[in-house]
């Protein structure tokens, strides 16, 4: 029964992120339409991406926090609710400024989903398929973009943002309804207690060398997805001429590459005598590579920039798989949400500064190039210290438990 309930418990987790995150992930497939209906520039765009990422910088922290104390079916399926009823009461906005407050609760919401369906995943897989099965779970954001870049944008043109605002609200609804309905806990695992642990010793675990380069190298291709997701529709109809719906279909494209990447190169990682380390430095190499391509002539042309956004799509959105599994086995006994929240939080810095940052570049410089030059550099600096850290970090002692036991020793590690 166990064998089989956990792929239940994949597939739910995996269908709620994607509800989850439906609407924001197609706010840069409708950047045609939004820029057309509200009048904003590529700065204000891109903020409205970053509003959706504000509140996890500490969400995630909270988060992970709850998901060391309680059920994650409760805390999951309560984020996911918030982010329903939040679009659901955007769908009344009328301006930039209400669509922003909308955004900032919505990434409220979202602060649970992220770190307690990692989490849930990683309880029901022991260490020999939690790559493969993070990777699936973590396919979940790229699998909501791909759709609603597939509906979303039809959607705003034929009935206008309140529409899709409000389809975006029953894809979430639908996602917190599946997760509470069949989400359990592994009949092993009891139920979690009070943490233990001092501040000071929450503090030593982000401190270690190799949690620290892990950190870094997230915060760098977590630039890279956001870029990709708020400028590549605007990129290729601005620079290659395509039309606004060919554009945001070639941004589906993009995010199937993102599906792909999450399997693939979870499923990879696994099987690597490197493991996840490996892996992520591949894909830091890869999108330095591919960002540098299209500050190139090859950028102009349609058909080459459509072929290395997918190659984008696939290591620079296919990296998140990887990287989550290696941030749950680095954690100590009974800090697997808390550590999982923490190292989601820094990445948020980097979600919440890029689009913005990567729009008011473009409109500074009346272009495209500055953005690609800067995201392509960062991945390049990044790469050195990636590189370095080949060791798994520490692993912490028995000072530093907390009653609930340690994630991996319930899988079977």
């Amino acid at each position: 029964m166990r064998e089989r309930y956990r792929w239940v418990v994949l597939g739910v987790a995996t269908f709620t992120q994607a509800a989850s995150g439906f609407f924001v992930q197609g706010i840069g497939a409708m950047g045609v339409h939004l820029q057309r209906d509200l009048g904003l520039s590529t700065a204000q765009l891109g903020l409205l991406l970053s509003a959706a990422q504000l509140a996890p910088l500490v969400g995630l922290l909270v988060a992970g926090e709850l998901l060391d104390r309680h059920d994650e079916r409760w805390v999951v399926g309560a984020g996911a609710c918030v982010v329903a009823v939040s679009l659901g009461v955007g769908g009344t906005t009328r301006t930039y400024e209400s669509l922003l407050l909308v955004l900032l609760v919505v990434g409220a919401g979202y602060s649970t989903v992220q770190p307690g369906g990692s989490k849930s995943v990683a309880s029901w897989f022991d260490t020999s398929q939690r790559g493969l099965a993070m990777g699936i779970r973590q396919a979940g954001l790229p699998l909501g973009g791909v759709l609603a870049a597939a509906t979303l944008p039809a959607l705003a043109a034929e009935l206008g943002l309140r529409a899709a605002l409000t389809a975006g609200a029953l894809v979430a609804l639908l996602g917190a309804v599946a997760f509470v309905t069949l989400y359990r806990r592994p009949p092993a695992r009891p139920l979690p207690g009070p943490p233990g642990g001092s501040l000071g010793s929450r503090s030593r675990m982000l401190r270690e060398p190799a949690m620290v380069r892990t950190v870094v190298s997230g915060m760098s291709l977590v630039s890279v997805h956001s870029g990709i997701g708020v400028l590549t529709a605007l990129y290729l109809h601005e620079v290659t001429a395509l039309e606004a719906g060919p554009a945001a279909l070639a941004l589906v494209a993009v995010q199937g590459a993102g599906v792909a990447g999450r399997v693939c190169l979870a499923a990879w990682s696994d099987r690597g005598r490197s493991g996840h380390h490996t892996c992520v430095l591949t894909c830091v190499a890869a999108v330095t590579v591919g960002m540098s391509a299209l500050a190139t002539p090859v950028g102009r042309s349609s058909v080459a920039a459509c072929l290395v956004f997918v190659w984008l799509g696939f290591f620079g959105i296919g990296w998140y798989g990887p990287w989550v599994a290696h941030v749950a086995e680095s954690a100590p006994p009974g800090r697997t949400g808390f550590v999982l929240g923490a190292a989601m939080a820094a990445n948020q810095i980097a979600v919440v500064l890029a689009p913005p940052a990567l729009g008011l570049v473009k409109d500074l410089t009346g272009g495209f190039t500055a953005p690609w030059l800067l995201l392509s550099a960062l991945t390049a600096v990044t790469l050195p210290a990636t590189a370095s850290g080949h060791r798994r970090p520490r692993r912490y002692g028995p000072a530093e438990a907390v009653r609930e036991q340690d994630t991996n020793e319930v899988s079977g590690h």
